[in-house]
């Protein structure tokens, strides 16, 4: 389940490269209303019984935490966008994501309780052994974005849209608020809870899901309008502004696509979170690894890294497989742990 929503999450900014003369403003408040806002309610409505009147009577400490947590994150996902047109796609999946997966994973540890006692019982130094694989590569990864800029400099290929430095910043704000948003889905828990109770077994997760999202969109709503209306692009989503209404259209199709396979993710993403019995606050380390994987392999089809030497090359793959076996490493030692606990 979470090697689906990887794939869904790793493509889901590859149709902005589809819209046409829209500027990126106009394509981001256009997808922020579908991943955050249309596909969480529909996906609410069709597979949690009752979903509407469970967010009426949620409880109102859990409700608002998490819309203002996923508030938060809502500067993340900008972001996240903006790190993209710096140093691509791979680069910000990996540094980003391969943050978001530690502090992920240690936020609400840290805040719920148990983060001492997660380390000392079985399995919890194999997974803090594989958190600080996980850093080492990214730190690694990083390296190579910065060999990379100087490959292309050299090479007199992208001077003005790669820019490593700009990027990192991004990519480190990205990922540190992606972090913040799984925190928000954990404390919108007890609104998961009343979904099971109310029959919604493995899709009890989306009925929370909505309420971190919307946190998110309200931000980005603000921000982007503001910015459009000083810079201008607000009229782009209207046929006035010189675009065809063909063309107008197609750019709607490519952004709701864009915004419905973010949000899929998390479909898939809270599938696999319920099957995790008692170590899921691992799910959010597995998610992330599925995401640095597929991002990669976006990046190579989309030839990101065709121009660089080949030892950048050799140093972003072995960043990646470190990352890769800092997972499987965390992913062993939640199992250890889930295996002594059942008994097994």
């Amino acid at each position: 389940m979470h090697a689906i929503g990887g794939i869904s999450a790793a493509s889901c900014y590859l149709p902005n490269t589809q819209t046409k003369k829209w500027s990126w403003g106009t394509f981001w408040l256009a997808q922020a209303l579908f991943a955050w806002v249309i596909m969480p309610l529909l996906i609410g409505w069709i597979t949690v019984p009752g979903f509407f009147q469970i967010l009426i009577d949620a409880p109102a400490k859990p409700f608002w935490t998490a819309f203002l947590l996923g508030a938060a994150y809502g500067f993340g996902g900008m972001s996240f966008g903006k790190a993209i047109n710096h140093i691509g796609y791979s680069l910000t999946y990996t540094l980003a994501i391969g943050i978001s997966a530690v502090l992920g994973t240690i936020f609400p540890l840290m805040i719920f309780g148990g983060l001492g006692d997660f380390f000392t019982k079985p399995g919890g130094g194999i997974v803090l052994s594989g958190m600080i694989l996980s850093i080492i590569g990214v730190v690694i990864c990083g390296w190579a974005g910065f060999k990379k800029e100087k490959d292309l400099s050299a090479a007199a290929i992208g001077k003005v849209k790669f820019n490593m430095m700009v990027g990192l910043l991004l990519t480190i704000v990205a990922g540190v608020l992606s972090g913040v948003f799984n925190l928000s889905l954990e404390y919108g828990k007890p609104i998961a809870d009343m979904a099971a109770q109310n029959g919604a077994g493995h899709f009890e997760g989306n009925a929370k899901l909505v309420i971190s999202t919307s946190g998110c969109f309200v931000v980005n709503l603000i921000w982007f309008l503001v910015a459009g209306f000083r810079n201008g692009t607000l009229k782009e989503f209207l046929p006035q502004s010189g675009l065809s209404g063909n063309t107008i259209l197609r750019n709607w199709f490519w952004s709701a696509l864009a915004g419905s396979l973010w949000c899929i993710q998390f479909f898939f993403y809270g599938l696999g979170h319920v099957k995790m019995g008692n170590f899921q606050f691992a799910s959010w380390v597995l998610h992330m690894s599925m995401l640095i994987f597929f991002s990669y392999i976006v990046g190579v089809l989309m030839k990101e890294w065709k121009s660089v030497k080949l030892q950048t090359y050799i140093i972003l793959i072995a960043g990646l497989l470190i990352l890769i076996a800092s997972f499987c490493i965390t992913s062993y030692g939640s199992y250890i742990g889930e295996q002594i606990i059942s008994g097994h």
